[in-house]
């Protein structure tokens, strides 16, 4: 059988190398976060000090050589895991600063997408706080310089609001560290991950920010 009806009915196509490339890709970077995820639960129950890459695997139901493929030391998983929680809000929440619009609206929609990824990362967060300084040297100062970038960045939207009148004078790096502080401190009683969770902490914490920011 050849023409039309004979490709119909072959086989499926093979990918090409680079869609197999891609897909290879994709499983490992779900799988890492897979562990990284699992992990971060274990650490907070246990504290990382207490856990062992067997622990890991075993609660995965992976094979410890497979664990060691993705990740060559415990280590690295923490190091993995304070990322989510420094480098991709980085990525995902500070282009908002650099949108259209006023400074108290450009720090409205940070103050939601950092609250929404708290919750989202609530226990990567937790983990994060207490056992970062468990992390070498070198990945600690990537970790801090993340931060850092962070905090710069806030600091920088709430001078321009002072500049331009909307908020009234103070110490822009004081104040850009105590709203973090404060937005970071949900992540200690929050419970809920629902939506209607997430809108009232936003809302509340809006209003306790521009009430202390706005220009009177």
């Amino acid at each position: 059988m050849t023409g039309p009806q004979a490709r119909r009915t072959a086989g499926p196509e093979r990918l090409s190398p680079v869609q197999e490339r891609g897909g290879r890709r994709k499983r490992t970077v779900e799988r890492r976060a897979e562990i990284t995820t699992s992990a971060a639960r274990i650490f907070a129950d246990q504290g990382y000090a207490h856990v062992g890459m067997r622990d890991i695997a075993e609660a995965i139901g992976i094979r410890g050589a497979s664990l060691y493929h993705h990740f060559p030391s415990k280590e690295e998983i923490l190091y993995a895991i304070c990322l989510t929680v420094t480098k991709e809000p980085v990525e995902e929440n500070l282009p908002l600063l650099d949108a259209a619009g006023t400074p108290t609206e450009r720090l409205t929609a940070l103050v939601g997408a950092h609250v929404r990824h708290l919750l989202r990362r609530r226990t990567e967060y937790l983990v994060g706080l207490h056992e970062r300084p468990s992390l070498t040297p070198e990945h600690r100062a990537d970790i801090d310089g993340h931060l850092q970038y962070y905090n710069r960045r806030v600091k920088d939207v709430l001078a321009a609001g002072m500049r331009s009148g909307e908020f009234r004078t103070m110490n822009p790096s004081l104040a850009s560290l105590g709203i973090l502080d404060m937005l970071n401190g949900v992540s200690s009683w929050i419970r809920g991950e629902a939506d209607s969770d997430a809108d009232e902490v936003v809302d509340t914490y809006v209003a306790l920010l521009f009430a202390g920011l706005r220009a009177d």
